[in-house]
């Protein structure tokens, strides 16, 4: 398809408002690594808030939202809409702890929590671990998803589109450091919405649609609707529900989703101004990211049901897709191929967006692990803020690179979010437990990395073999994982001396001022179920509205009122 005029100036307007930025935020960003990694620590809530939203909404997202659709219905998003109870406990039990702890990057936390060289080692192996090895599985998911994105609508190759898009992200990824990335995620979160939305309503007047209630009535899409899986589908239930809320949200580390809160969560929640914001930031970015966005993007997987009922004609309208690339993922950016110019061009600019906030925000965490937590603290003890902020820039680079060339193993959206969960499966009841049971210490961090990692890696090259040597269900992949990882790390935990007690006198002073870990713990349980059930009731009031089922919207609509006047009661009392 070709690209009219203004969609080319379109893109172009975003791109150079992006470089501006980033060319903006520069001169402060360069002061220290403070300033580059936190922006001086003082952002307001509602800019962190969207900044995490927005870096969530990456290229890969509408697309594994649209391929679990296709697949499983409107009740397959249940496999990440559980993790909503992972993102309410940060929200009401760690938003605040992060803030008060004061450290740069969530990793300082192990030699804050913990005593020892060995708390050192922990430090820098999970800076490596995570910053690189998981960070760079992750953007290569994200990289992957934008290369089938420009394949479809730009006629690219996924290596020109990664040499072009890497350019542009690594410049302002490293010139402008966090405050630039919450900037531009700012700009790109409103760019990303409108373009979705705008995007929604004109797919579904299209003459093949024919409307909203053709739309729902077509017979490939009404089976395709129910928002809970079907309960005597074993194989369904089981994978779409009792798995993700019984074992995925408290057991699993994902991206945006991590069991007490981490990664750019936490580095957004320690550059808030104070405990409040960090807290107001977590709870708006769990609103907007599971009740807020979701539904354009199943509508468009609704839709392209009907101009793309299989896997074969997406990919018999497409045929310079390779093989690799193949899936049911693309059929988001397939259905894009019907927008007019001008709207084209927004949404090619909303999904850019999305790559780059994503991205921006990977590279930029990822190098603060390896700046302060392996550089600045095992390389060169005495570097200056000037170099730090180098090799911060460096960093970043390589990190793109690696990234782009990783993207070329892997093939689909639900694919990465598979291995992401089983790379993370059993480690997460160890973080959330970590700020409470004074028996966690080191050494059960580092056995529950190592064998989730030893699992998962198994897992992963035997389903790469021609043959594989055993064949399992996914489910049973993700519970193997979490039983002996989660029993791995305990036995670890109870054969192995807890942190000294002068490092944990000091850890609870600092955090819990001296005062009881579970002090207000009724209420802020309370305020986490009540918290969940509101934006589980507008997301399901959203899509009921949708529906046409009136009468059931008003009442989800009348729960997330109460839910929000209940919490406005709690909050005074927790805080």
């Amino acid at each position: 398809m070709a690209l009219q005029t203004i969609d080319y100036i379109v893109i172009i307007v975003f791109f150079l408002i992006s470089l501006s930025i980033g060319i903006w935020s520069a001169r402060s960003a360069g002061k220290n690594s403070s300033e580059f990694f936190l922006s001086g620590r003082n952002m307001p809530w509602w800019l962190l808030g969207v900044s995490m939203v927005a870096t969530t909404f990456a290229a890969d997202t509408p697309g594994l939202v649209t391929e679990l659709v296709r697949k499983s219905g409107v009740s397959g998003n249940w496999v990440w809409w559980a993790m909503l109870l992972t993102g309410m406990l940060t929200v009401f039990f760690y938003s605040k702890l992060w803030r008060k702890s004061g450290i740069s990057t969530d990793l300082e936390f192990y030699e804050l929590r913990y005593s020892g060289k060995t708390a050192g080692f922990l430090r820098g192996f999970r800076a490596i671990y995570l910053g690189v090895i998981f960070n760079i599985i992750t953007m290569s998911g994200v990289c992957l998803a934008g290369a089938k994105i420009a394949n479809i609508l730009l006629g690219i190759s996924q290596t020109e589109m990664l040499i072009y898009s890497s350019i542009i992200v690594v410049i302002y990824s490293s010139l402008g450091g966090l405050k630039g990335v919450l900037l531009t995620d700012f700009v790109q979160f409103i760019v990303a919405m409108v373009g979705s939305v705008w995007a929604t309503i004109y797919i579904i007047d299209l003459p093949e649609i024919n409307g909203l209630t053709n739309l729902l009535t077509h017979e490939n899409v009404s089976s395709k609707l129910n928002l809970l899986p079907d309960f005597s589908n074993k194989e369904a239930l089981i994978t779409l529900f009792i798995i993700p809320f019984a074992v995925q949200w408290w057991s699993t580390w994902y991206p945006g989703a991590e069991p007490g809160g981490g990664g750019y969560i936490a580095q957004r929640m320690l550059a808030a101004k104070d405990e409040k914001n960090a807290t107001w930031a977590t709870l708006f970015f769990n609103f907007a990211h599971y009740a807020l966005r979701p539904w354009p993007w199943i509508i468009v997987g609704l839709a392209s049901l009907i101009l793309f009922p299989t896997l074969e004609s997406i990919n018999t309208a497409f045929p310079k897709l390779s093989t690799e690339m193949q899936g049911h993922d693309v059929a988001y950016a397939a259905m894009m191929t019907y927008l007019p110019a001008g709207l084209l061009g927004l949404v090619i600019t909303s999904l850019i967006a999305a790559f780059m906030s994503t991205i921006s925000t990977q590279l930029n965490w990822g190098s603060s692990y390896i700046v302060n937590d392996f550089y600045s603290r095992f390389i060169n003890k005495n570097a200056t803020e000037k170099q730090k902020v180098i090799v911060g820039r460096l960093s970043t680079v390589l990190l793109m690179l690696s990234s782009a060339v990783f993207s070329f193993y892997l093939q689909s959206a639900k694919g990465v979010f598979d291995l992401l969960l089983q790379i993370g499966a059993g480690t997460g009841l160890l973080f959330i437990l970590r700020w409470f049971w004074h028996r966690v210490n080191p050494y059960s961090e580092i056995s529950a990395m190592v064998i989730s990692f030893a699992i998962a890696l198994l897992f992963f090259i035997n389903g790469k073999l021609q043959t594989p040597i055993i064949e399992i269900a996914g489910y049973w992949k993700l519970i193997i994982g979490v039983v002996v990882t989660t029993i791995g790390w305990i036995l670890v935990t109870l054969l192995t001396k807890p942190t000294d007690e002068k490092t944990l006198n000091k850890f609870n002073s600092l955090i819990f001022d001296n005062e009881d870990k579970f002090k207000n713990i009724g209420l802020k349980i309370v305020a986490f179920l009540i918290g969940t059930l509101g934006v589980y009731s507008f997301l399901f009031a959203t899509g009921n509205f949708i529906y046409g089922k009136t009468t059931l919207a008003i009442a989800l609509t009348i729960s997330t009122i109460a839910s929000i006047l209940i919490l406005k009661k709690l909050w005074s009392k927790i805080s």
